[in-house]
């Protein structure tokens, strides 16, 4: 195997070195774990990749993310070893050209790729499909989101100051990793949707806005369940892109008992998430004059495969989210990527004072401290 190509820092303690990764910008404001050539290590191990190894790539930056890279952000984030697999996925969904992650980057809208997960990874690492899953609690959701997002700022420059132009950001620019409750519903999984066996472990990957929360009442028809779903959908101010609606149990019970499959559910959604062309013209989402003609209603979605339907979410209401896309134009597509399960792997142990460079740095051996 190839020797790792990050520079290697020492620095007096474990305080300091956190401190230090906060001066050189490698954070996301909040604190990391050291990533240690041990630990980095034994990530590297887990992955069964050579360090050098070309993960992703941003042709249009001229940046490419490597097996250490990954490795490094990914001790950064407090993930686990066997965490590893899903984020090699995510990053292979995110860095393909269908994604459009430099395009968006480009843009002031301010988003982030939504990581969906599905099939038996999803028990093996206890990712989170339930309650709260938007929300803090759970390690893997919460670090393999944390990795992604630390590995695009320091590998890719996808920060405000560098590459991305976001004017306000959001909270899932943080972390954005969630799972399908795939026991918890009749529907299909959506990998399976997408041609995957039921057997296969897969991201999919979605540039996503921030979530917002539907509640309706508990029980109805399906059309009573969807028409606040489809009324949130056509109030986004963003058209044609892929939206993502994550249905919760209260309201997938209902659905499901009128027999209803998440195709019916599309198709529903597709003819009634619609807003006057005037009410758009008059909030300045459609440019012109308003016209006798304008009463007609504008489609939010132009097609029912842009809509991206997941079961999950807690039983504590009738509560589904919608989750925009990045941007009006359809520029970005979601993008699945299977998962690569290996053995799982304990956690390393003690973390040592010394740092392994998370961002694209080139190797400089040394046994004191050096320059980032």
């Amino acid at each position: 195997m190839a020797e790792p190509a990050s520079a290697h820092l020492t620095l007096a303690d474990l305080l300091e070195a956190i401190e230090f990764c906060f001066e050189q910008g490698w954070t996301d404001g909040l604190p990391v774990v050291p990533p240690t050539p041990e630990r980095v290590q034994a990530f590297l191990g887990a992955l069964e990749l050579p360090p050098d190894t070309v993960v992703g790539a941003l042709p249009e930056q001229e940046r490419v993310i490597t097996a250490e890279k990954l490795a490094i952000n990914a001790v950064l984030a407090g993930c686990l070893p066997s965490y590893l697999p899903v984020l090699v996925a995510a990053v292979r969904a995110v860095t393909a050209p269908a994604f459009g992650l430099a395009a968006a980057w480009r843009d002031a809208a301010g988003v982030a790729p939504l990581l969906i997960v599905n099939g038996p990874v999803r028990r093996l690492i206890d990712l989170n499909a339930g309650a709260g899953l938007f929300g803090p609690g759970a390690r893997a959701n919460a670090t393999i989101g944390r990795a992604l997002s630390l590995l695009l700022r320091n590998t890719c420059d996808g920060r405000p100051d560098g590459t991305e132009a976001t004017s306000f950001g959001h909270p899932g620019q943080f972390t954005y990793c969630i799972a399908e409750d795939e026991e918890g519903t009749n529907w299909e999984p959506l990998h399976v949707e997408r041609g995957l066996s039921a057997e296969t472990s897969a991201v999919t990957a979605v540039l996503a806005g921030a979530p917002h929360l539907v509640r309706t009442r508990p029980t109805g028809s399906p059309e009573e369940v969807l028409r606040p779903v489809a009324d949130a959908l056509s109030a986004t101010a963003h058209y044609q892109g892929a939206h993502v609606v994550v249905l919760g149990p209260v309201h997938r019970a209902a659905l499901e008992r009128a027999g209803w499959s998440k195709a019916d559910v599309r198709a529903f959604l597709a003819e009634h998430a619609r807003r006057p062309v005037a009410a758009l013209k008059e909030a300045g989402l459609l440019p012109g004059a308003l016209t006798p003609g304008d009463a007609h209603r504008y489609p939010a979605l132009l097609r029912e495969a842009d809509l991206v339907v997941v079961a999950a979410g807690g039983p504590g209401g009738a509560d589904s989210v919608v989750v925009p896309p990045w941007a009006h134009v359809p520029t970005s597509q979601p993008v699945l990527c299977p998962v690569a399960v290996s053995a799982m792997t304990s956690t390393p142990g003690q973390d040592a004072p010394a740092l392994a460079t998370p961002d694209d740095s080139a190797a400089r051996p040394s046994s004191a401290m050096a320059d980032g």
